[in-house]
């Protein structure tokens, strides 16, 4: 309890309630009591709670149905367990996701990091912000807390950011990067959601291809495929396994045939080249076991996300890798 002793009054700004207190095992707000697990703030419901956060509470009554995918909460517990640490090139990913955010203006604000995984990007960012607040609804949670253990100004609360409880204008910021699109629900809804929380959102979703040549579709109509039956292997070893045949067979065979490509202006023509070039084995595996073992996966185009400003007052898109990555203001 002692990490958020001095808190209290950040937390009652978050969820927007003055009768905040902890408690031996927790907080209470206003009447509703949430566990705290390792300084992480657990406000998921019961029936939402992972193994994990069960075998740590003494008394779990788990009652009701859950609309949460279960598969998914489990692959990406998995997966940041498995590639939990901040590497050397996040530091680089970072700046080309806030390449059109005035960093600067962050210095006052608190910051929301929706579906933060591992806390990589937060981590990159917390010297830069007033405060950070981390969500996410996996033991990922608990591996952001680790990554940002030497830092005494974030927040870490275990929920779907479906159902976050948090009052509106909480923030001063929202970052949810590379998450929404592996969601149940239409992906751009929960952007357009995310307007009460914060003035100015940054996200990332994968793209539609619409902005490359005809046969990246038709790649990744064989990726999909391959996807789906993948995306059913739970054995850990297994998965760990085909994410280092996918990098030594796929990945690394066209990251050479692009950088040959380049001699010729013609990088840009050969898929995964652009965005993998020069990152490490380990950086590449991840991504391998990330695109592959999700069962649900959404792509927009540029006019699907344009159409955001039916929501928001401006939606600007970065031209820059990733595709997409976007903010969205009031």
């Amino acid at each position: 309890m002692a990490y958020y002793s001095d808190k209290l009054q950040a937390l009652k700004e978050l969820f927007g309630a003055d009768d905040v207190a902890l408690e031996a095992a927790g907080i209470v707000v206003g009447g509703a009591k949430y566990p705290i697990i390792d300084d992480v703030i657990v406000i998921a419901p019961q029936n939402e709670y992972t193994a994990f956060v069960k075998s740590r509470l003494e008394s779990v009554n788990v009652v009701g149905r859950t609309d949460i995918a279960r598969d998914i909460q489990k692959t990406f517990g998995a997966e940041w367990q498995e590639y939990s640490q901040v590497l050397p090139e996040h530091k680089k990913e970072f700046l080309q996701y806030f390449d059109i955010v005035d960093l600067p203006k962050l210095k006052d604000a608190r910051v929301l990091d929706v579906g933060c995984g591992n806390g990589r990007w937060s981590h990159f960012l917390k010297d830069k912000c007033r405060q950070l607040a981390l969500v996410d609804f996996s033991d990922a949670i608990f591996m952001a807390r680790n990554n940002l253990r030497d830092n005494g100004n974030a927040l870490f609360f275990m929920c779907d950011l479906r159902k976050i409880p948090f009052a509106e204008n909480c923030a001063d910021f929202l970052m949810c990067l590379g998450v929404l699109h592996h969601l149940p629900v239409p992906c751009l809804d929960e952007v357009r959601r995310f307007k009460r929380y914060a003035p100015q959102n940054l996200i990332f979703l994968y793209y539609a291809l619409d902005n490359r040549p005809f046969y990246f579709g038709w790649m990744l109509t064989v990726v999909t495929f391959v996807r789906m039956r993948l995306s059913g292997v739970n054995a850990p070893w297994l998965r760990k396994t085909i994410s280092v045949i996918g990098v030594v067979t796929v990945y690394a065979p066209l990251i050479f045939a692009g950088k040959f490509a380049a001699f010729f202006g013609l990088g840009k023509f050969v898929p995964l080249f652009e965005f993998y070039s020069g990152k490490s084995f380990k950086r590449i595996e991840q991504d391998v076991y990330d695109r592959f073992f999700t069962r649900i996966e959404q792509r927009v185009s540029k006019q699907e996300i344009m159409a955001l400003r039916d929501t928001y007052s401006s939606v600007r898109i970065s031209e820059n890798l990733p595709y997409y990555h976007f903010v969205c203001e009031r």
